[in-house]
């Protein structure tokens, strides 16, 4: 752990004191892929309390208990058609780990400059600069530390489900990945009412908790030397619909091949860089397959965050119970424990009370 200088929020900025953070795979994959220039601080599933708001700032304001999500410009045609996740300068305000006007907003003690900014937040620390945007307010009755994973995993694996998929009653629904995100999707296709709910995971703990979110079915994908027959043994038809959190091409194309016609899959894993879509033009098209892309759920956050709220408080979303806590000191024996299976998601806390 380091003591970083940060700046005093501007008049379009908030200063957060973060008391819980998610540790999601996108931090990890930006981290080892040197996308950002380092020193950085990441983390992108930040919660905690207003302590100062920019004169600009008028939804929000010291003492306001938030959840951070990730951020839009609120200008372009894709925010003002509620598409905020493909907001035209997404990249740039969310993967540049800078301002727009190039600064940063953390700084070591020698004054080298640190990258911020990471979704508009950079909250792997006690305080965060983020935006008006980025914030959806916590009710005072919901544990505000364990709040963060709604900003991205929950928001993804849910909302490709409720939103993106929009899955039908009674449809067949296969997600391939039994983490957070997975299993987000999972709790929100029992929303949704699915008919059949497939997950293939290979670890036992998190096929069981799938099982407990609303899964009709767990596959073993060790014990399954073809994994669209073993689909297909329980939708003999194939499924309506997949949602990939793995990114592995070789699940990929057993995706393909358990769908029915008409089937649509939604991808939001990350894949090796230069990897080919699934599947042939000619196949896709005999069977009028649709594969998408799904970049956070394709959720408005300041509409969608709010129904996931609630759906927690119904007890229909009991994200809670995959949370593992460290404190944000040890984070590293955190990100450990995770990739070896011992827990579905890590939270790192601060110690600041919430």
């Amino acid at each position: 752990m380091q003591t970083l200088e940060l700046d005093d929020p501007r008049d379009d900025e908030v200063l957060v004191r973060v008391v819980g953070v998610g540790v999601c795979h996108t931090d990890l994959v930006f981290r080892e892929a040197g996308a950002i220039q380092t020193p950085a601080v990441f983390g992108h599933e930040g919660s905690g309390i207003v302590e100062k708001v920019g004169a600009k700032i008028t939804k929000f304001a010291p003492g306001d208990r938030v959840a951070i999500t990730f951020r839009s410009c609120g200008a372009c045609v894709r925010c003002n058609c509620g598409d905020a996740a493909y907001c035209l300068t997404m990249p740039m305000l969310n993967y540049a780990g800078m301002r727009t006007d190039g600064t940063r907003a953390f700084r070591a003690d020698d004054g080298t400059e640190v990258s911020s900014n990471f979704f508009g937040q950079s909250s792997f620390a006690t305080h965060a600069l983020t935006y008006e945007r980025n914030l959806v307010k916590i009710p005072d009755d919901l544990p505000l530390e364990l709040m963060g994973p709604l900003g991205c995993g929950v928001q993804t694996g849910a909302g490709g489900v409720m939103r993106s998929l929009a899955c039908e009653e009674g449809s067949a629904l296969l997600v391939t990945g039994g983490g957070p995100v997975g299993l987000s999707a999972v709790m929100g296709a029992k929303i949704r009412r699915c008919g059949t709910i497939i997950l293939v995971e290979p670890h036992e703990a998190r096929r069981k908790l799938a099982l407990e979110f609303g899964a009709t079915h767990v596959i073993d994908p060790a014990s399954a030397s073809d994994l669209a027959a073993a689909v297909r043994a329980i939708v003999p038809e194939g499924v309506n619909y997949a949602f990939d959190t793995t990114g592995l091409p070789q699940v990929h194309e057993a995706i393909m091949a358990s769908l029915a016609p008409k089937g649509v899959v939604g991808l939001v894993g990350v894949a090796a860089p230069g990897q080919k879509l699934p599947s042939d033009v000619n196949t896709v098209m005999t069977f009028g397959h649709t594969i998408k892309g799904i970049i956070e759920g394709d959720s408005n956050p300041e509409e969608f965050l709010p129904e996931l709220l609630q759906h927690y408080r119904n007890g229909d979303l009991p994200f809670d119970r995959m949370i593992r806590t460290w404190p944000l000191e040890q984070i590293n024996e955190a990100i450990e424990a995770q990739h070896r299976g011992e827990c579905v998601k890590v939270v790192l806390l601060t110690g600041e009370a919430a």
